[in-house]
């Protein structure tokens, strides 16, 4: 088994006297696709939030590669290769895919706030961001406009950017939501292909998806922790089935 690139131990983040996430502990190893799934208000998007330093834990570790991160700013977590995705595509629409993908690169610069350079001279970022792009399966669209792309292609560039920070760890937060079947079928293969270099933690409500791409799930109800497991595992349990899939193995 290999060392989890990511864990969480007792993980928990309160407010007031609402447990938005109790008590998680979970890991995600490179080469793995781990999905957190549950109903709406599970504590899903605030466990993803909390492992990207979006939002900091109540209590509880959060380990990235050996290191200790909880409470950490988001800046540098992401410098420890954590790479992340929102529930809402967060790109710049007037520009082109390789443009994003080339700011999200820049940021790894000591001088990428030094705006007299032209951004075309650092050849280096530049070369990490046609790498994104080609990652990202978006290496004829590199010139296009981000708005005058497909929804799906628009999820494909935010990947790109998080790939272009050169990150071992991708938080991936709902990236199917809103597309078509054959949108999802694209992003479900990249996320297959991008596994093999990196851990992948997923939060995800297409089930169809989750299934065909995930190699360990977690299901979340209520801010804990139902059930752990293979997919296998997760399609014959009982109390997932009652708790969040219906009570129907079929749907499952």
């Amino acid at each position: 088994m290999a060392e989890p690139a990511l864990e969480t131990i007792a993980l928990s983040r309160f407010f007031g006297g609402l447990a938005a996430v109790s008590n998680v502990s979970l890991e995600c190893a490179v080469g793995e696709v781990h999905a957190v799934i549950g109903p709406n208000g599970a504590g899903k998007s605030t466990l993803i939030n909390m492992l990207s330093g979006d939002l900091p834990p109540s209590s509880g570790k959060i380990v990235v590669r050996g290191q200790e991160v909880a409470g950490l700013a988001a800046d540098r977590i992401s410098r420890l290769g954590v790479g992340r995705s929102y529930q809402k595509t967060n790109v710049f629409l007037p520009f082109t895919a390789f443009e994003n993908a080339r700011l999200a690169a820049q940021s790894r610069l000591a001088s990428s706030m030094r705006f007299l350079r032209p951004a075309d001279a650092y050849r280096e970022v530049n070369a990490a961001a046609e790498r994104a792009l080609a990652q990202a399966g978006l290496e004829e669209k590199g010139q296009v406009p981000v708005l005058a792309l497909s929804h799906g292609e628009q999820r494909q560039v935010e990947i790109a950017m998080a790939l272009a920070t050169d990150p071992s760890i991708l938080l991936l937060d709902e990236p199917l939501a809103g597309m078509g079947a054959d949108e999802s079928s694209r992003i479900v293969a990249l996320l297959k292909k991008l596994s093999g270099d990196h851990a992948i933690l997923l939060v995800e409500h297409d089930m169809d998806a989750v299934f065909a791409v995930a190699d360990t799930l977690t299901v979340m109800v209520n801010g804990t922790v139902l059930e752990s497991g293979t997919p296998e595992h997760i399609r014959a349990s009982k109390a997932v089935q009652e708790a969040y899939l219906g009570g129907d193995e079929a749907h499952v």
